[in-house]
């Protein structure tokens, strides 16, 4: 049957062409964007991943930055502290010199003096963009930002790697004794112990606890009246007041740490006061150890360790020990020679330690690079266009669009055919 009123055929051309023409259009929106997945309309859940990872993609970018400052920063300081072991190998060199008697120990403590001033020169000058990491300003680590770690939930968490400063002065330990000190059985859990000639009280050991930055510990004695054996030790009463056998906590120090910085301050006090018989240690546990020989009955010395925390303690710095060094006589040499070797070690300690977290932020900035290409292609996965398959498509609706055409053509002209009817 034939209507005027319905023409189905072009009805179903004419929805055909739709059809074709929105696939069409969909086709020249993936040629035009590049991308089968342009917005959430195309497809909700893949547009979502996919910009939660263009976001991961792009903190990454920054981290990138991040880890690239660090590594700057990082690597200014290796150098510093790689120069100053080669000046202070140098210095050695002049202090092995004046071992000798037959130089001239004044000329040679110029150069001492010399090396001295470069170092602190060089120590000086090691920044980068204000950041100095052995001058010893920066008392906490230096957080250098390495990822973005994404959980299951969503829930995202930055990581980094720390940077521990190396304090390469010549700077004297700085103590504010006027915040007033604790008593040790408070921060350490060992008060005051008595050592006498009791077998059971010739050696006492303190457990150090409570070890922070800028925390300073000191070591108080107290000589019973009568005790021979050294000038200081004659009169009796306190020997060595709060803040005179001291030791400040660095950042990273350990019990351990603490426990031998106090062994090397009670041993400079001892040799400036005569104090003879007492001697201090650190055992394998990290315990700061007490030993006194050669007690009569009645003779004892009391020892406690004390703790204050103030925002104006500074530790020494590694290099104190080059301050006061004095070659120009044979003492001074021979005192000079045992430091030394103390000091390029802790040069050498820290140019290792920066250079292993350097090595660190350079494998953390790889994989951070190659994590972010990885994120990049799986993204484009996700949303990306096949362009030789659009391609392809693309000539097959022009084809089936031309042929649509001719189709709705041929149906409306179907009611003209009617008119012969009536003729």
């Amino acid at each position: 049957m034939s209507s005027i009123l319905t023409n189905n055929g072009a009805m179903v051309a004419l929805q055909t062409m739709r059809s074709i023409n929105s696939s069409m259009a969909t086709t020249q929106n993936e040629i035009s964007t590049g991308k089968s997945i342009s917005n959430a309309r195309d497809n909700a859940a893949v547009w979502a991943v996919s910009k939660t990872m263009e976001a991961d993609v792009q903190g990454f970018k920054s981290i990138a930055d991040s880890l690239a400052l660090g590594r700057s920063s990082v690597g200014v300081a290796r150098n510093a502290a790689e120069t100053v072991t080669d000046l202070l190998t140098q210095m050695q060199g002049q202090i092995v010199a004046a071992q000798e008697d037959n130089v001239d120990r004044a000329k040679i403590q110029n150069d001492v003096d010399a090396l001295r001033q470069q170092i602190g020169a060089v120590v000086s000058a090691a920044q980068f963009n204000g950041l100095n990491l052995v001058n010893g300003s920066n008392t906490d680590p230096v957080e250098v930002l390495s990822s973005l770690d994404r959980a299951a939930d969503g829930t995202v968490t930055g990581n980094t790697i720390a940077v521990n400063a190396q304090n390469l002065t010549q700077d004297a330990a700085v103590i504010d004794t006027t915040a007033g000190y604790a008593a040790g059985a408070a921060a350490l859990g060992a008060a005051s112990q008595t050592l006498d000639n009791n077998p059971g009280n010739a050696t006492q050991e303190f457990t150090i606890a409570g070890v922070e930055a800028g925390r300073a510990f000191s070591l108080n004695l107290n000589f019973s009246a009568g005790l021979t054996g050294g000038a200081a030790e004659t009169a009796g009463g306190t020997q060595a007041d709060a803040g005179e056998i001291a030791y400040v906590a660095a950042a990273g120090d350990t019990a351990a740490d603490v426990a031998q910085g106090l062994v090397d301050a009670f041993n400079a006090w001892a040799a400036e006061n005569d104090a003879y018989d007492l001697e201090l240690s650190v055992n394998a546990s990290g315990q700061l150890v007490a030993e006194r020989t050669g007690l009569a009955a009645g003779q004892t010395v009391a020892v406690a360790i004390d703790t204050v925390t103030s925002d104006e303690n500074r530790a020494a710095g590694g290099l104190f020990a080059m301050a006061g060094m004095d070659v120009s006589t044979k003492e001074g040499a021979e005192q000079a020679l045992n430091d030394i070797e103390g000091l390029i070690q802790t040069a050498i300690n820290s140019a290792a330690a920066f250079g292993s977290v350097q090595m660190r932020i350079d494998t953390q900035s790889e994989f951070v690079k190659n994590l972010s290409d990885a994120l990049t292609t799986g993204i484009g996965a996700l949303v990306d266009a096949d362009m030789e398959a659009t391609s392809a498509r693309l000539q097959a609706l022009q084809v089936q669009q031309q042929l649509a055409i001719q189709s709705l053509s041929i149906a409306n002209q179907q009611p003209q055919n009617i008119l012969a009817l009536f003729r």
